[in-house]
């Protein structure tokens, strides 16, 4: 990819929801650069319409208008197959409730995305080690889902996400189901994830966890109202406190 474009880029991009003869506008015109290793949060109250931003960006749903490119590739109005196939190959996905899968091993988790490839068992399993070792759950492989804490759980769910390389790791709310302990061990693994090269957006509603990124967007009524580097970030948050 040339280093001038942007990983992602959002130009103009908005989403209606028609309920009842009622619009109701999540996104009004997001413009929005994400550079291949960044880290950025992206926060603002309930309704705001970060859940929906983090949804198209995923590939997830679609934008009523503008444009979406990843890496320089429009992606806004690919076919359902053509989505499905770059959600696997070039995003990961880490959700606030874990979704892991309850009657699969710790280690057919992770390994899930790589079968839908069609990646080689002997690739597979190399990949699905290295992506447990790398979240200290290496010693949990043949566990399921229903013998680990919410906190290895999300473990898990991180692995599963970085275990396909993707170009960019999505987090919804990770920490929300956890404790602060837990919550903060799953922030400070992001931290060492994108330490190492990793692109991270994640939403998060916690000006805290906000923090440990090293941009945050701040939405308000489907507009982005403030885009911050860290260190204002912090200042903002430190004078509102």
């Amino acid at each position: 990819m040339n280093a001038t474009v942007p990983l992602i880029r959002l130009e103009g991009l908005t989403k209606v929801f028609y309920t009842d003869e009622v619009e109701t506008h999540a996104l009004a015109g997001i413009h929005l650069d994400i550079a291949q290793g960044e880290y950025v949060a992206i926060s603002g109250p309930s309704g705001c319409g970060k859940s929906t931003l983090l949804s198209i960006l995923g590939l997830l749903d679609t934008p009523t208008g503008g444009t979406y490119t990843i890496a320089g590739d429009p992606v806004q109005d690919l076919d359902l197959g053509k989505r499905a196939r770059i959600r696997n190959r070039d995003v990961g996905f880490i959700f606030q409730s874990f979704n892991l899968i309850g009657d699969l091993t710790v280690f057919e988790n992770v390994e899930l995305p790589l079968t839908y490839r069609g990646m080689p068992s002997a690739e597979r399993r190399e990949r699905v080690k290295e992506a447990l070792e790398r979240v200290g759950m290496g010693h949990r492989a043949k566990h399921l889902p229903s013998q680990l804490s919410g906190g290895q759980q999300q473990r898990v769910a991180v692995a599963r996400a970085i275990v396909g390389k993707p170009k960019v790791m999505l987090a919804d709310e990770p920490t929300g189901n956890l404790d602060s302990k837990n919550g903060e061990a799953v922030m400070d693994l992001l931290r060492e994830l994108h330490r190492a090269g990793s692109t991270i957006v994640m939403v998060t509603h916690d000006p805290r966890f906000a923090r440990h990124a090293e941009r945050t967007i701040n939405l308000f009524d489907g507009r982005i109202v403030e885009d911050l580097a860290a260190a204002e970030a912090a200042t903002t948050s430190a004078g509102v406190a």
